[in-house]
């Protein structure tokens, strides 16, 4: 008993000092080689002398009332927290068969409540479409030009509860009845289609459950490829990522051209220089970090 307990003593002892000291001090000294220190103490990005932020984390460009700041290239909505919020890393759990909100209690809004505290919770479908309309308005595009499938023209998901009886494969085969569910009353004077199927299409009525029906969602005329890039319009699945599409940062050119006084292709020139390819070429995509894009801007085009 006494060389088996001594026997484990030792192993502890060596795994230990392999393990708890060894290891670690392996891995620090790894992260200090040149190449790797930068990273290992989190890419941070220095301005003037003080630290802006890092390469690797996203960040807001706002004022202090939360609207975007013209003069900066946005990046992606985030999830997390408040939003980037590496302490709430993570995304909204919603997929893509969220398309019907939770609506807000109307006594609530009449009383002073935010939708939030009333209760409004929007589906991922209603999500992508209210930023979408949002990004078209920011960018000074008509409101039609950053439509996208699946939504009504005024951003919210186009999404039909059919009621009525149902064929053998479930389906309504005869509908009696057609709301939009996610277009409430008296928000909306009319829902953003008239008829379905012969049906006039209601709005919704808050505490009715119409889970009962079909629910179908309307494709609309958007085009196949819409204008505003996906990662405009949704969040990364750890609310944290720094980077945009090139296909984002051309959309917004023209606008942080203007805010500046600078010339679309002046603003092009600096995304070109900030703009980073596939690792390896062949991971990942083509990408263009928003916070070193917005440092150069501020060192050469002060706005």
């Amino acid at each position: 008993m006494v060389r088996q307990h001594w026997a484990a003593l030792r192993a502890l002892l060596v795994f230990t000092v392999l393990l708890g000291v060894g290891y670690p001090m392996l891995i620090w000294l790894v992260a200090g080689l040149p190449g790797l220190h930068d990273k290992a103490q989190g890419s941070i990005v220095d301005a003037g002398g003080k630290p802006v932020g890092s390469r690797l984390i996203g960040q807001s460009y706002i004022d202090a009332a939360g609207r975007p700041l013209p003069q900066y290239f946005q990046g992606r909505p985030s999830a997390a927290g408040a939003g980037y919020d590496p302490l709430s890393s993570g995304g909204s759990n919603l997929g893509p068969e969220s398309i019907v909100d939770v609506p807000a209690d109307p006594a609530k809004l009449a009383a002073g409540a935010t939708p939030a505290e009333a209760g409004f919770r929007p589906g991922l479908l209603t999500q992508v479409c209210s930023r979408s309309a949002a990004v078209a308005r920011f960018e000074g595009l008509d409101v039609a030009a950053g439509s996208r499938p699946f939504c009504t023209p005024g951003g919210v998901g186009a999404v039909l509860s059919v009621i009525g009886p149902r064929d053998a494969r479930g389906n309504v085969s005869r509908p009696t009845r057609v709301v939009s569910v996610n277009e409430p009353c008296p928000d909306v004077k009319q829902p953003f289609l008239d008829r379905y199927e012969g049906v006039a299409v209601q709005c919704a009525v808050f505490g009715e459950n119409y889970s009962l029906g079909q629910i179908v969602p309307i494709r609309g005329a958007a085009p196949e490829v819409p204008l505003i890039p996906a990662d405009a319009v949704t969040a990364s699945g750890s609310g944290l990522d720094p980077d945009i599409s090139p296909a984002y940062a051309e959309l917004q050119i023209p606008r942080v051209a203007r805010a500046r006084h600078a010339t679309p292709d002046q603003i092009r020139a600096v995304v070109a220089q900030t703009r980073s390819g596939r690792t390896l070429d062949i991971f990942g995509q083509a990408c263009v970090n928003v916070l070193q894009l917005n440092l150069e801007l501020d060192r050469r085009y002060p706005a």
